[in-house]
């Protein structure tokens, strides 16, 4: 299966940006880098100012996904609960398609997100008339944290891969 997204690439770190609640008064923190060949989502949530989430988008791209039915990676988590937020051009600007995963703390594990898991939202509220997930509008790929607990979050994630039909 060829890689989406691929942290064994030294300069893949630098394609994503932090986009977290600051832009609504929070203090939340967050960056996206390249650790020994893997991307690590690192910061810390604060739910001080109204805040409570901190994310990463990776820049816009067209990733071609029809034909395939999700997408696999594997990562490492802290124990707690994060999002792999989808964007496409059918919805309007700062909504997503959303699909929850919660790795295990300090061990490694295949995560396998199939289309019908996402679900459209708009600052964390179900978007009611959106239309459903098409693979082939997918034109950003970002994560999220927002389980409402303060403090310091890390998610190691090896890389990116669509998921084939069979």
């Amino acid at each position: 299966m060829p890689r989406l997204i691929d942290f064994q690439n030294p300069s893949e770190a630098n394609h994503w940006r932090a986009i977290n609640d600051d832009v609504m008064g929070g203090i939340s923190t967050s960056e996206m880098r390249a650790e020994s060949g893997v991307g690590v989502f690192t910061g810390e949530l604060s739910l001080e100012n109204g805040g409570g989430f901190a994310s990463v988008r990776r820049e816009p791209q067209n990733y071609r996904l029809a034909g395939y039915r999700g997408l696999r990676f594997e990562a490492c988590g802290d124990g707690r609960r994060y999002q792999l937020r989808l964007r496409t051009h059918k919805l309007f600007e700062g909504a997503a398609y959303r699909a929850f995963f919660q790795p295990p703390a300090r061990q490694w594990q295949y995560i396998d997100l199939y289309w019908e898991t996402f679900e459209p939202v708009f600052r964390g509220r179900m978007l009611e008339d959106a239309p459903p997930l098409a693979p082939e509008d997918i034109r950003q790929i970002g994560l999220l944290i927002a389980d409402r607990r303060d403090g310091p979050f890390r998610l190691e994630i090896a890389g990116v891969e669509p998921l084939p039909l069979s």
